[in-house]
Formats: C-alpha cells, sequence, structure tokens
C-alpha cells in the first residue's frame, strides 16, 4: 500500500505530533505491513534547536523535507508566512507524487488537508484520512486570536464543512472533540465519519524497569540546578501554548509554599512569561523553570518527579486534547488535571484512577492532594501502579497503532 502522511513537523522535531506521525509511520513500514510511506514535512521545526538539517536516506519511508523561512511563531504575520510557504511547496509535491493509495493529513498547519484532496483530484481512488489533533476557526476564536463569528471565521468554517465532508475517515482524540466537529459540520442527522484514538507513547520507549531505577541510575542536571533532591516535585512538561491556565496551580503552589514542594515547569511556549509573572506576583520560591528538553531526555526529568501537572481553559474543551498525558502515565506519574469535564485527561481519569480531576479555582484541592501523596506512601505507590495501568491499557502505541491500522484499512467500524 502506497500511504502518505502530511504534517509540517516530523522528527527529529521536538513536537509531539512529530513523534506520533513518526511513530505510525514505523509501524506501517515495518513487518507485516511493508508500505511505501512517504512524508511531507517541512525543515522548520516546532521549536528552533529542533530543525531537520537533512533528508532522509532511505527511500522508505521517503521524507519530503520542504523549505519554509523559519520565520517562527512570535508573530501571526510570521507564522502565516511559514504556512503560506509550506501550503504551495505540499500541493507541489503532491500533485507530481505518483498515486496514493491513502493520504493521512495531521492538521499542520490548518487546512493542509486540502493538499490532500488536490492529489485525491488527480487520482480520485485515494483515500484521505484527516488525523484531527487541533479544531481551526474554533482554537482560534477561543484563544482570543480571531474575532469569534467574525468573517473569516465563518469563511474557515465554510471550508471545514466542503474538507470535512470528503474525508473518508476523521480520527479524533476524545469524545468532545467529536462531538464538537458534528455540531458545526454535520449534516442533519448524518454524523461525521469519525474514529476516536487518543494520542499515545511508545510501550518500547517506557519500559517498567525505567519507573524504579536502580540506586546507579542515571539523574537529570535539573535535579541539582533546581535544587530538586529531597522536594516533592510536581511536573509540568511541554508545551505552555494559548490552551492552558496555570492561575490555580500557581495559587496551590502558593498553598504549599512552606512545604517540601515544587512546582517544576519544562518547556515553553506563549504563556511561559505569563506563568513567570505569575510566580513573582505571589512571591514563589517553590517554581522552578527549564526550557524545553530533547525527546531522549524526557524520561529522566520525569523519573525526577512524583506526580504531573496538566492543564486545559474551559473554553479549549474540544479543539485541542494535551498530549503530555500519555507519557506521564508511562512513568507512572499520577496526574493532576486542572480544567473542564470530559476532556481525554478527565476521561482517564474517571476511567483508571490514576489522579485527581478538578476544576479551575479549586486550588485548595490540589494542594491537599499532594499533601495525601507525600503523607501517604501507600497511596504514591498505588496510584503509580493506576497511572502505568492506565497507560498499558490505552494509551501505549501497541494499543492504539492496531486501531489506527483498521481505519487504514478502511474498516466501516473503525
Amino acid at each position: 500500500m502506497r500511504i502518505t502522511i502530511i504534517n509540517q513537523f516530523y522528527k527529529p522535531d521536538l513536537s509531539p505530533t512529530a513523534h506520533l506521525a513518526a511513530s505510525l509511520v514505523e509501524h506501517r513500514v515495518g513487518k507485516p505491513h511493508r508500505d511505501e510511506v512517504r512524508i511531507i514535512s517541512s525543515v522548520g521545526g516546532y521549536v528552533p534547536e529542533s530543525n531537520a538539517k537533512e533528508e532522509s536516506m532511505f527511500d522508505n519511508p521517503r521524507i519530503h523535507r520542504l523549505w519554509t523561512p523559519g520565520l517562527g511563531k512570535s508573530s501571526t504575520l510570521k507564522r502565516c508566512i511559514d504556512y503560506g510557504v509550506f501550503y504551495v511547496s505540499a500541493a507541489m509535491t503532491a500533485l507530481t507524487m505518483p498515486r496514493q493509495d491513502v493520504i493521512i493529513s495531521l492538521t499542520t498547519p490548518p487546512f493542509i488537508a486540502w493538499i490532500a484532496l488536490l492529489h485525491k483530484f488527480i487520482h480520485p481512488w485515494t483515500r484521505v484520512i484527516l488525523w484531527n489533533m487541533d479544531c481551526y476557526p474554533e482554537m482560534a476564536e477561543r484563544s482570543d486570536k480571531l474575532r469569534e463569528g467574525g468573517w473569516p471565521a465563518r469563511a474557515m468554517r465554510a471550508m471545514n464543512r466542503v474538507l470535512f465532508r470528503r474525508m473518508e475517515r476523521i480520527v479524533c482524540l476524545d469524545q468532545a472533540m467529536v462531538d464538537m466537529l458534528n455540531s458545526h459540520y454535520a449534516r442533519p442527522g448524518t454524523p461525521l465519519p469519525t474514529t476516536i484514538i487518543p494520542n499515545w507513547e511508545a510501550a518500547a520507549f517506557f519500559p517498567k524497569v525505567a519507573l524504579n531505577p536502580g540506586p546507579r541510575r542515571e539523574v537529570w542536571g535539573g535535579v541539582e540546578s533546581h535544587h530538586l533532591a529531597g522536594r516533592f516535585v510536581v511536573l509540568y512538561l511541554g508545551n505552555t501554548g494559548y490552551g492552558h491556565e496555570f492561575e490555580t496551580a500557581l495559587d496551590a503552589a502558593a498553598m504549599v509554599a512552606d512545604e517540601p514542594v515544587t512546582f517544576l515547569f519544562v518547556g515553553g511556549g506563549s504563556r511561559w512569561e505569563e506563568i513567570e509573572r505569575g510566580v513573582e506576583e505571589r512571591g514563589l520560591k517553590n517554581v522552578a523553570m527549564h526550557g524545553y528538553v530533547p525527546k531522549e531526555m524526557t524520561r529522566l526529568v520525569m523519573q525526577s518527579a512524583h506526580c504531573a501537572l496538566i492543564t486545559l481553559r474551559d473554553r479549549i474543551l474540544g479543539v485541542m486534547s494535551p498530549s503530555k498525558l500519555h507519557s506521564n502515565l508511562a512513568m507512572g506519574l499520577p496526574v493532576i488535571y486542572i480544567g473542564p469535564e470530559t476532556s481525554n485527561v478527565d476521561e482517564a481519569i474517571k476511567a483508571f484512577d490514576c489522579g485527581i480531576s478538578v476544576r479551575h479555582g479549586n486550588a485548595a484541592d490540589v494542594a491537599d492532594y499532594i499533601r495525601s501523596l507525600m503523607k501517604d506512601e501507600t497511596k504514591k505507590a498505588a496510584a503509580k501502579e493506576k497511572a502505568r495501568a492506565a497507560f498499558d491499557a490505552a494509551y501505549c502505541d501497541t494499543v492504539t497503532l492496531a486501531r489506527f491500522d483498521d481505519v487504514i484499512a478502511g474498516k466501516s467500524d473503525a
């Protein structure tokens, strides 16, 4: 089978979608599939440090690294220029490559799935699958980057109606996303052809031995530089983007300021400076901040923590799903989730009892949960076991890739 995956970012880029796409590619080119796979991505990276510098040296998978200016994400204009160049180059690639059996389009940049439809216009038998990681214009509206209901948003929704109704399958990340897409884009009485497949992490990257490393284990350098030894560490690992809220977490940090607790933020993003301001305004000494780390180092970072922090703004429910959940569960980190109900994280916690789910403003509940884990070693050990059990049951590649195989095969009940 000939398969093409379209996403602006691809391994070794740091972005979660880059590694998810690579996981699917590696699965499909290996036995028993032996598919011919192409990737259409850009040279530019999610962050400058992760720019791809070289082409694939192999014919399968064949990686098309398309040049973009690499202007970054510091302004909407710069981001749109990068997107525009990628659209044009991707369109040329899709129009000139051999007929594909299946094209899987992610959603970076927004509306890139239209490039897949260009190929389908020439080769009508090509099946197009949308792997819906983000929802636009809803994400832009709810992040106050676009006026809600304005003419740009209406134009984008009109494009989506045409696009979604031409997809053979739309892979969504949770039920909230399915409900949102159907409410906006489905014909009356005819739901969109959706399948829920949560994001995942590779089980091989998170062997169970990593949960309880021996006395000679390698230790992340940040343990010393951020004075984490002997502290209970609450870890936020990844992007601090528009979809997240941190006021409640910082209020909880203030409540445990006199206890041996550190809130550790590792990553970056549009709300990074906002967190720094919140720390300064509250006079917090128990919050440490560290920039992005390479994917291969994340396991060491998580080994230094005792639980994970994940947040989601109420207005973002249904338009994105935090991808931090899966790696944290893989490392046996119970999850403190601050956000609305029915998100993928809330569903995981309720299904597997692997943490606590609280609403924005409930900082006292967060502080109490931290204290309960600190004081009760039995509870902490049980929470770690439940977190890893959730990963093994629902969020590892061995489970989710099999479901993706069904989607690619065109099974109607996938």
